[in-house]
């Protein structure tokens, strides 16, 4: 995919890296002259020098092949006139960073596809890291109605030396809950389980659950502080 990101402050510049590394072809726009002398020198994607909001330097970025837009500016106000004008530009993908949760609306009605809180995201893995320390990382989907977790597993565990299938027939185990994934150990690839896989020790699994199952899952697994 052709993506452009406006704004190369350091959100903007990790998102570059990140997404070059997965295959992508990757342009920033920033009206920081050695901030676009280090996403070439450093990074290695295309620089624009210049406002993301001014259609002249949108053009020559390539707005109209861009499969997406990234709108990375720590101003809503800024991103909001991105977002204006890649929907202009019929830009596919137009993705905010919102600082502002009174701009959620109007970055909807301009054509936002998705819309990223950062401080909200902040919160979130600020009051998960509190609330489940033992759960190495945690998702929200759906308006928080459903959970994603990622969890290790200790050597000693109820769950070691069992099958994913024996671990679903048992009746403590939630309800509804499912393990989506399976890395057997750190240098391994993330793999999609199935009824016959047997969890290790030392592993990680990620499991879909519901929100108010989470104690549950943890008890389950024997990971309850």
């Amino acid at each position: 995919m052709y993506i452009i990101i406006g704004g190369a402050g350091m959100m903007g510049l990790d998102l570059a890296k990140t997404l070059l590394d997965a295959g992508h072809t990757i342009a920033v726009i920033d009206i920081n002259p050695l901030a676009c002398q280090y996403a070439r020198e450093k990074i290695g994607v295309m620089a624009f020098e210049g406002s993301a909001v001014n259609t002249t330097v949108l053009l020559e970025a390539g707005i109209r092949k861009a499969d997406a837009f990234i709108a990375a500016l720590p101003e809503d106000a800024l991103n909001l006139a991105i977002v204006t004008l890649s929907k202009h530009y019929q830009v596919a993908q137009i993705l905010v960073r919102m600082s502002d949760r009174d701009f959620a609306d109007p970055y909807q009605l301009a054509g936002a596809t998705h819309i990223i809180s950062t401080s909200e995201l902040a919160i979130a893995r600020i009051v998960n890291a509190i609330e489940y320390p033992q759960v190495d990382a945690m998702m929200h989907f759906e308006q928080g109605q459903i959970e994603v977790l990622k969890l290790s597993i200790p050597p000693v565990c109820s769950v070691v030396g069992r099958t994913i299938a024996e671990i679903a027939r048992d009746p403590k185990f939630p309800t509804g809950t499912l393990i989506i994934g399976y890395q057997a150990h750190p240098h391994e690839d993330l793999s999609i389980p199935n009824g016959g896989t047997i969890l290790e020790g030392g592993s990680t699994i990620l499991a879909v659950t519901k929100p108010h199952l989470v104690h549950q899952m943890l008890d389950f697994m024997g990971l309850s502080c």
